[in-house]
């Protein structure tokens, strides 16, 4: 299409208090004269720029880990860490290939590591967090502070923050998500990322000291100070997780659109445990479907226990242990157990403290069909 040929008014609506200017050969060069110039008319892009309501560029996608397990392992035979920095296959959904996100604005990949590796010690802009997915041995060291990791914990990389990652040598081949914010820090043109210079660092406080100062179930460790912008705790292993789950479930029915649901906090001041990203656990109990809702934020879900379903939007997407899926911004979810007998367990990491740092977090029930959306797909 020509410059000449060009429309300008695609994006008009016949709303009272939205840009509908239509075309003109007059106002046409007068647009094209205004490009010249690096400049434009704000009525031609209003509507686009402010849309109704959040248009995200995302879509629900499900990655079946049964199905991306061999080509990650095969990454152990293709690359070393050294060569690699971090050996990860990552999740790259359709929406977002230009940033290399999962959905919005959050990173997600799948990490593999051999017994007796350590990948090098670096720090970096961006907040990470691991999710571990299977083995034994596996640990992180961040600012000095040695992690030893099993299935289904959770841990902290803060942004600033040295760390490194590996697994034991009597240990197994271990397989972890990683969660990162790359993209915002990218969008924020923020992000720094620097290699440690002696390559690793040492081990400067005892093997798991956060969580033995920290995890005490509803006590805080006495004229211990903490003003760090980052939980302390930094490693919240599975089976108080979900310890605390089952007793939360004795004594309440839990949310509507959530089942019981639990989020991981700063132990010092009960906020999210980094400033961007936040976690939750829930539990979704035999049988149990939930009501559908929306909210602003992007939403990586990780099966940790069980299997079930979600309704995305209208599409179901059928999930067991392991499986990693997404749910863009305001797009109505809903779950559900499979299982008549056992519990179902969701874990899932977000940018909900970016938007209700900013003042921009809202949530909404969907109020037809007594909750449930219509299955399209």
């Amino acid at each position: 299409m020509s410059m000449a040929e060009q429309a300008f008014d695609q994006y008009r609506e016949d709303v009272a208090g939205r840009a509908n200017v239509a075309d003109t050969p007059e106002l046409i060069a007068y647009y094209q004269r205004l490009r010249s110039m690096a400049t434009g008319a704000l009525w031609t892009v209003a509507n686009k720029i402010e849309p109704w309501e959040p248009a995200p560029s995302s879509v629900p996608m499900l990655w079946r880990y049964a199905d991306l397990r061999e080509d990650v392992l095969r990454a152990l035979e293709l690359v070393t860490p050294e060569q690699a920095g971090r050996r990860v296959v990552y999740l790259e959904n359709p929406g977002r290939s230009d940033v290399v996100a999962a959905v919005g604005w959050l990173y997600s990949g799948l990490q593999v590591m051999a017994p007796g590796e350590c990948a090098s010690s670096h720090r970096h802009s961006a907040s990470a967090l691991r999710f571990i997915m299977e083995g034994s041995g596996a640990f992180t060291n961040v600012d000095g502070h040695k992690l030893t990791l099993g299935r289904n914990d959770f841990v902290l990389t803060p942004n600033g923050t040295w760390h490194e990652h590996g697994v034991a040598e009597d240990g197994t081949v271990c397989i972890w998500q990683d969660g990162l914010d790359i993209p915002l820090m990218n969008a924020l043109e923020a992000n720094f990322y620097e290699v440690h210079p002696e390559l690793n660092q040492a081990v400067s406080f005892p093997v798991d000291d956060t969580t033995a100062t920290w995890a005490g179930s509803g006590l805080r460790p006495a004229g211990m100070e903490w003003n760090k912008r980052y939980s302390p705790m930094l490693k919240y292993e599975w089976a108080a997780t979900y310890h605390a789950l089952t007793d939360l479930a004795r004594v309440s029915d839990g949310s509507p659109f959530d089942g019981i649901i639990m989020d991981y906090v700063n132990p010092a001041t009960g906020g999210s445990g980094m400033p961007t990203i936040g976690a939750q656990m829930q539990l979704l109990r035999p049988g149990e479907r939930t009501k559908a809702h929306r909210q602003t934020g992007c939403f990586v879900y990780q099966c940790a226990k069980g299997k079930g379903w979600s309704v995305i939007n209208g599409t179901r997407f059928e999930w067991q242990e392991r499986d990693i899926f997404v749910v863009p911004a305001w797009m109505y979810h809903e779950h559900a157990n499979a299982s008549d007998s056992e519990d179902a367990c969701l874990f899932a990491f977000h940018d909900l403290p970016v938007m209700r740092a900013l003042g921009l977090y809202r949530e909404e029930a969907y109020g037809e069909n007594g909750g449930h959306q219509p299955v399209l797909q």
